[in-house]
């Protein structure tokens, strides 16, 4: 197993935000729009930067997309941002019709996803995001592991055209990927390579799955995992050819488990190579209020669930041999 060390944990939105400032000094067509929640999505550096290309929009998401609709017809390249409830769900009809039909290149992203946003509740967080944006034709949709993660994708989806739905968290969380990487939307990243099962993961589930794969090597295991940041276009290759190395998957995600990762994983194999499968993700229910680790605890997102997992698909395998 791979051993991946950190030596600080941010959130993953911070990420977002050293990104944004970063555009403002490269790219002159960047422009920011935010509901109301400036501090929230990490927006000050940016604004410090270039006052005269961010736009408070107030708590009016609705006018925000239209907003950003229009700047894109103009040649601008917007940056939407509020919590990923309010940009999703709240504003899905306008997404559709004025971004998503027309090819708009505007950027959602989102902050406060999955449930580790915590104490704010149900109400808040959504876990229906990637499986609402990801159906939309056309719309490209990342979610990202870490802080160095989060602030490459920033940066790379400024130069893709088209629109693309940007998904990133509250909690603050290990910093564990290269400070200067290369962010290649659609190509998934290899965290470490195995031959006794396959771990996709994405989000804050990555890691969550680097500690599962250090706890089944001491039982003997060896785990291939990989990282999907992009989650829409999937790297069907790439989960492909684990896969058929291996000879079974485990999906990991903070997400329902109906309509994200682990359903686009489960078409890849109903379609291209029949192998068991195993979700770990939120089992079809709303969140409720609490802290990051008690909410992934009893939701079944913790390493030792994805540990769990990897047991059960394990031996529907060697049933299957």
């Amino acid at each position: 197993m791979k051993k991946y060390t950190y030596t600080e944990k941010k959130d993953t939105r911070s990420g977002f935000g050293a990104g944004m400032a970063e555009l403002a000094d490269k790219n002159p067509d960047v422009v920011g729009l935010c509901a109301d929640l400036i501090g929230s999505l990490k927006f000050e550096k940016f604004i410090e930067k270039a006052p005269e290309r961010f736009f408070q929009v107030g708590i009016a998401e609705a006018n925000m997309i239209g907003m950003a609709a229009g700047l894109a017809t103009e040649g601008k390249i917007p940056f939407t941002g509020t919590f990923a409830n309010f940009s999703t769900g709240r504003v899905y009809d306008q997404i559709r019709q004025s971004v998503a039909y027309s090819g708009k290149n505007v950027k959602i992203c989102a902050s406060h996803a999955g449930l580790t946003l915590g104490e704010d509740g149900a109400t808040h967080q959504i876990l229906e995001d990637i499986g609402l944006m990801k159906m939309l034709p056309g719309m490209t949709v990342i979610n990202t592991c870490d802080y160095n993660q989060t602030k490459a994708a920033t940066i790379a989806i400024a130069d893709y055209e088209g629109p693309v739905y940007l998904r990133f968290g509250r909690p603050v969380i290990p910093v564990f990927t290269d400070e200067n990487q290369k962010f290649e939307i659609g190509k998934a990243w290899m965290v470490n390579e195995g031959k006794d099962l396959t771990i996709v993961a994405t989000g804050h589930l990555v890691w969550e799955a680097i500690k599962a794969g250090e706890i089944l090597e001491e039982q003997g295991i060896d785990a291939e995992i990989i990282n999907i940041h992009t989650i829409k276009p999937l790297d069907s290759e790439a989960i492909l050819k684990s896969i058929k190395k291996t000879g079974c998957v485990v999906t990991a995600e903070e997400h329902n488990r109906l309509g994200g990762l682990g359903d686009s994983v489960a078409q890849l194999l109903i379609t291209e190579y029949l192998a068991p499968q195993e979700y770990v993700a939120v089992n079809d229910s709303f969140g409720e209020s609490g802290t990051p680790d008690q909410l992934m605890e009893k939701y079944g997102l913790t390493a030792n669930d994805i540990v769990a997992a990897v047991k059960k698909v394990m031996s529907r395998k060697s049933e299957s041999l």
